[in-house]
């Protein structure tokens, strides 16, 4: 694992910014959320209660906040964060577009900063949830929330991981890293697209790592591509992620 990951993050997040506005611009407008590398909908996973009014919400690692929008849009009082000065001006700048009410902060979902029990509900996606190292900011999370609170968080499904050669090339049908021991992946130094650094654990070390902080799991999702996907998304062919799940999403709750 690379000890600098934040700031290496950081960095691809910043130089990578304004490749993700036009994505960020079509999500902010939607009716109806859109979820993931292959744009699976709303219906079916239900990531987002439908109605949020009177609910403080955090998201952690905004990106160019999309999901606090849609959140905001069904009444939930939002706060989000994000490493990336970049991302965080695209996401500033469509809030103020779209009307939406949302408190930006510049900052590390590992440590927010922000007061102990502050929240109702927090959600990541691919946010925090594959660029932070998972005992740290699910403690964070779990500092966050308050008693009853709810964490939503959707990221690559480990066998996506384990099926990813080791130079970077897109996903295949060979398991091509050990699934047991798993951490992550450091893409820096990959010969096929060059990236940052991911986070990553097995099933069961997800479930003993809730259990050692105190969430209770409430739910557990595997997410494929939609029939009729194609191409090549995030390294992964729309023929592996029909077939094989690409994602997860996991629902956690703390006790109270």
């Amino acid at each position: 694992m690379a000890r600098d990951h934040l700031l290496i993050n950081r960095d691809l997040w910043d130089a990578d910014a304004a490749n993700w506005v036009a994505v960020g611009e079509r999500l902010w407008s939607l009716d109806s959320p859109e979820w993931g590398n292959w744009g699976n909908p709303d219906e079916g996973l239900s990531l987002l209660p439908p109605d949020m009014t009177g609910i403080k919400a955090i998201e952690l690692g905004c990106g160019t906040g999309y999901v606090s929008g849609w959140m905001a849009r069904r009444g939930a009082s939002v706060t989000a964060i994000d490493i990336s000065t970049e991302q965080l001006a695209t996401a500033r700048r469509l809030a103020a577009e779209h009307g939406a009410d949302i408190t930006f902060i510049e900052g590390n979902a590992e440590t927010t900063g922000l007061p102990d029990a502050a929240f109702d509900f927090a959600i990541s996606e691919y946010g925090a949830s594959i660029w932070c190292v998972p005992e740290k900011w699910l403690r964070e999370a779990w500092r966050l929330l308050r008693p009853g609170g709810r964490l939503v968080f959707l990221g690559n499904h480990p066998l996506s991981l384990i099926c990813s050669p080791l130079d970077g090339s897109p996903c295949d049908r060979t398991l091509h890293r050990p699934y047991r021991g798993m951490w992550g992946a450091d893409w820096t130094e990959v010969e096929f697209e060059p990236s940052g650094v991911c986070f990553n654990l097995t099933i069961s070390s997800w479930m003993e790592l809730f259990a050692a902080i105190g969430f209770d799991v409430a739910g557990y999702q595997e997410v494929f591509a939609p029939e009729g996907a194609s191409g090549t998304r995030a390294a992964i062919p729309a023929d592996w992620a029909r077939n094989y799940p690409v994602e997860q999403v996991w629902q956690i709750k703390k006790p109270g």
